[in-house]
């Protein structure tokens, strides 16, 4: 088991996240519905997907209780870009989707640039230019 296929994100309203990240950060997907069951993007070699959390937790019988809304779950996503600029202008769109601006884009101290977002179920994102980390044909990084 080496690779990830899905990452399934559970939302807590699939209306707002689906033009979150469809409209808003232009995700592809096929679906053209505002509120469909399921929603599955197109990432380049992998799916994010979006699932009502209420139905993801009964989904795998889980006895859990749902994290509280605005609550950190320990896991950041992220989208490296190819550029400085880039970052700025991802956060600004993020911004304009709805997004929570958790950390404005900065410099790193390994000398790399980035900030951090908050969707709006608050699964945390960094975007982030790493200049030690080229790019392969198909957009993916090369660590």
């Amino acid at each position: 088991m080496n690779r990830v296929n899905i990452i399934c994100l559970g939302v807590r309203n699939m209306e707002k996240s689906v033009s979150f990240y469809r409209d808003g950060l232009g995700f592809e997907t096929k679906e053209k519905e505002n509120h469909p069951a399921i929603v599955f993007f197109n990432n380049g070699g992998s799916k994010l997907e979006l699932f009502p959390l209420s139905d993801l937790s009964l989904d795998f019988g889980a006895q859990l209780p749902l994290l509280p809304e605005k609550h950190f779950n320990g896991m950041t996503l992220a989208y490296n870009t190819k550029s400085q600029k880039e970052v700025v202008s991802v956060i600004e769109m993020a911004r304009k989707a709805g997004a929570t601006i958790l950390k404005e884009p900065s410099d790193v101290f390994w000398g790399g640039f980035h900030a951090y977002f908050a969707d709006l179920d608050y699964y945390v994102w960094e975007v982030c230019w790493n200049p030690t980390m080229p790019f392969d044909d198909n957009d993916m990084v090369i660590v």
